[in-house]
């Protein structure tokens, strides 16, 4: 590693160098281009024993950092591009640990040659909607699933382009052993001048490593007799997907198939399955109005990197990407209970439904179901929610209005039902259902200043129980932005109901927030408490411990 460093380190300040000479040089017509981000995020932890923010950062480490500096120099068709990361006692990628390490998180060098781009080193990337195979990055909640290899890209022509790579894929500092590879192929079909079909098919390949299937192997020798199987050195995943656009309807349309090979079950005990994903959505789109319709149905679909991670587990080293069809909501209230995909099996379905009755009104509405697999039965054509089939419910309504030029408005109501017992692995916990009216104000006060006010309010008899938040948010453009806050657990739930002759005290869990622009770096900080639960980013969730303490953060460009 630290030859590689090395060696990259050197490459980097020679082109750099190079590009210096030419700028002061005006008879250099290709200068190359150099650019690069910088970003740093520090937790300073505040123990707080009542809301459970009491893991090994507020007993001991009392502070952690995460750092990542990235530079990319393009120069005459090649593209250079490194990231250096460092981590001191993060809880990043184990809420429950500290971890500490540094060093070159991603190097890449590619070239393109004519219809043909070629990549070393590692790799970010997808096939169609990532559900037999996406490499990504998300660093704020410690997911980077970058494949350490090879890729060639082949621009057939305007309508046609094909993939392939092939690697490892990388954890933290190094790669797991496995080897994964696929192919993927695309086109564009004009059907006629209204209708085009973009049809796609995908390939994937993962073969385990010595090491790895002894110890699968060892795990099912333990096993009785009955419940044995002889696993596989290789998986294959295949994937069709078509959309067809068609004047101002769309449909979508995705399957997806998986061979044989072992799995863990919902008791983490290995068995032998192949696996099929059901994808399906049509939308519509004209002036005032648009619908979009989804099903999703899962059947025994974990792909990773070696079947013995287990799901809960982040970095979990997963090779596809299942994404939630169910709303992304940002309040802080509506967004504390959350779908996760439930990648054994589950059917989800939504409906949305978006109003614009004038210029200055919108109308939002959404719905969304998540059941077992029994809940959906396509044999007999018959559908089931009930406490044996029930996951997730969601009933979502707002409306926006803007009154004049300096003050807008909206107000909704979202009603949620959610299985705590699955979503977070909380036995016998009662299923959640909770009723969130909310509301927001915008004016502003300038043409580069303006104050914001949100509120929600969360009704439920389950978990911790009822809660109200309220947000004030001042902003100063171009530099400067405060909020204030208070989230109130105001009433008790059924985990944390006072014992008899005692009384229920309230908890507050604030958030007092300031940032500062100046050109293209940010610089922000603020003292927050959040209680345990699912945190969910662009569709990944994982479940997090409380946080109490203060946060700053640098994000700058150059």
């Amino acid at each position: 590693m630290k030859k590689t460093l090395l060696l990259i380190t050197s490459l980097f300040v020679c082109l750099y160098y190079v590009s210096a000479q030419n700028e002061t040089d005006p008879s250099k017509e290709d200068k190359g281009e150099f650019s690069g981000n910088f970003q740093t995020n520090n937790q300073f932890y505040l123990r707080d024993d009542r809301i459970g923010a009491s893991t090994t950062q507020y007993l001991k480490e009392k502070s952690s950092t995460d750092a990542w500096l990235f530079m990319s120099y393009k120069f005459k068709g090649f593209n250079f591009a490194l990231r250096y990361d460092a981590f001191n006692n993060t809880p990043l990628f184990n809420p429950q640990a500290a971890y500490s390490n540094q060093g070159v998180g991603f190097w890449q060098v590619s070239k393109d040659i004519d219809k043909l781009n070629i990549t070393v080193g590692y790799i970010y990337d997808q096939f169609g909607s990532g559900m037999t195979f996406r490499s990504y990055e998300d660093r704020n909640i410690g997911i980077d699933f970058a494949i350490q290899g090879a890729r060639v890209i082949y621009n057939l022509s305007d309508n046609t382009r094909f993939k392939a790579f092939t690697g490892k894929q990388k954890f933290r500092f190094d790669a797991r052993e496995p080897i994964i590879k696929g192919v993927n192929a695309e086109h564009r079909l004009a059907l006629s001048e209204k209708v085009t079909a973009d049809l796609g098919a995908s390939v994937v390949n993962r073969t385990l490593d010595q090491t790895t299937m002894n110890a699968i192997t060892s795990t099912i020798n333990s096993y009785a007799l009955p419940d044995r199987f002889d696993p596989k050195y290789n998986v294959y995943a295949f994937q069709f997907y078509n959309t067809l656009n068609f004047g101002n309807f769309s449909w979508m349309v995705e399957y997806d198939y998986k061979t044989d090979e072992a799995i863990l079950d919902l008791n983490n005990k290995l068995m032998k399955s192949n696996g099929h994903i059901y994808h399906t959505s049509i939308s519509y789109s004209s002036k005032g109005i648009g619908i979009n319709a989804q099903f999703k149905r899962i059947e025994r679909f974990p792909l990773r990197v070696s079947p013995l991670e287990i799901a809960p587990i982040p970095n979990n080293a997963p090779i596809n990407y299942l994404p939630s069809i169910t709303r992304q909501n940002t309040y802080r209230l509506l967004a504390r209970y959350n779908s996760v995909v439930q990648e054994l099996g589950e059917n989800a379905m939504q409906l949305e439904l978006t109003l614009k009755p004038s210029k200055k009104t919108q109308v939002n509405v959404n719905t969304s179901l998540v059941t077992t697999l029994k809940g959906v039965d396509f044999k007999t054509a018959t559908f089931t929610y009930d406490t044996t089939t029930r996951l997730f419910r969601e009933i979502y309504v707002d409306v926006q209005h803007k009154f004049n030029k300096t003050f807008k408005a909206m107000i909704g109501i979202q009603s949620i039902g959610y299985n705590q017992a699955t979503y977070e692995l909380k036995a016998f916990a009662p299923f959640v259902e909770a009723l969130t009216p909310f509301g927001e104000m915008t004016y502003k006060l300038t043409p580069t200043r303006s104050l914001r006010f949100e509120w929600q309010y969360m009704h439920t008899k389950q978990d911790l129980g009822s809660f109200v938040n309220g947000l004030l948010e001042y902003n100063a453009a171009p530099h400067w932005s405060f909020s204030a806050g208070d989230m109130l657990n105001f009433q008790h739930g059924s985990v944390n109901k006072p014992a008899a002759g005692e009384t229920f005290e309230l908890v507050h869990y604030f958030n007092f927030f300031a940032a500062y622009t100046y050109k293209t770096s940010r610089f922000s900080g603020g003292f927050l408490k959040q209680p345990q639960g699912v945190n969910c980013t662009g569709g990944v969730c994982r479940v997090e411990p409380a946080f109490s303490g203060a946060r700053i953060s640098l994000t700058t460009n150059f």
